[in-house]
């Protein structure tokens, strides 16, 4: 088990968990965009590695977190990768091709916002 996760104020874990949820079926956000709307900015992989130890069963939609370069951070091909672009595919955030939609699903959309 990784010490510095499990050294972390439990309520960190919870910031992460409540934006998590609040991302919309079918929609996209990133690891430094999940830590810095938590109020952890800079911590990408801590977030990474936080999501890696959820059980499978976990309801957190964990799945609608991606890198910033709107892929996949899983190895292609591996199970995990699988199971998360088939969760991709079925709210419509990926093509069956495989195609991460992180332009048009990017989640908050930070472009309408400044208008």
């Amino acid at each position: 088990m990784n010490a510095t996760l499990f050294n972390t104020p439990r309520h960190e874990h919870q910031q992460v968990y409540q934006v998590i949820y609040q991302i919309p079926p079918g929609r996209l956000s990133s690891y430094g965009i999940v830590a810095a709307m938590a109020g952890l900015p800079g911590r990408a992989r801590w977030v990474g590695r936080l999501l890696s130890q959820l059980p499978d069963d976990s309801l957190l939609p964990w799945f609608r977190v991606i890198n910033s370069q709107g892929k996949i951070s899983f190895p292609v091909g591996t199970p995990s990768y699988q199971r998360q672009l088939e969760k991709l595919i079925e709210e419509g955030s990926a093509e069956p091709s495989g195609r991460i939609l992180w332009r048009q699903r990017r989640w908050p959309d930070y472009a309408s916002r400044s208008r």
